[in-house]
């Protein structure tokens, strides 16, 4: 009786997360951010390259802690699904 209550909530808990990753993927955000004097240096027609360049280096740094947390979310995700088993 209480594996199908547990299993119950499994598939809820899997159905929201795949329902929270279809409307990430829907949902883009362009971030063409930088410091001011990032902003300033690259100013002018002809430094587009490389302003575009400097915005990519500025969403690539953004995005490792962002990756690093997550992965150490897994970890202990994992950990305490070991430990409750």
């Amino acid at each position: 009786m209480f594996s199908k209550v547990r299993s119950e909530k499994r598939g809820a808990g899997i159905g929201k997360l795949v329902l929270f990753g279809i409307c990430f993927l829907f949902f883009v955000m362009s971030s063409y951010a930088q410091c001011a004097m990032c902003r300033a240096a690259l100013a002018g027609e002809d430094n587009k390259v490389k302003a575009q360049a400097v915005n990519d280096g500025i969403v690539y740094l953004m995005i490792i802690p962002y990756v690093l947390v997550a992965g150490i979310g897994y970890y202990i995700y994992r950990m305490r699904k070991k430990k409750n088993n």
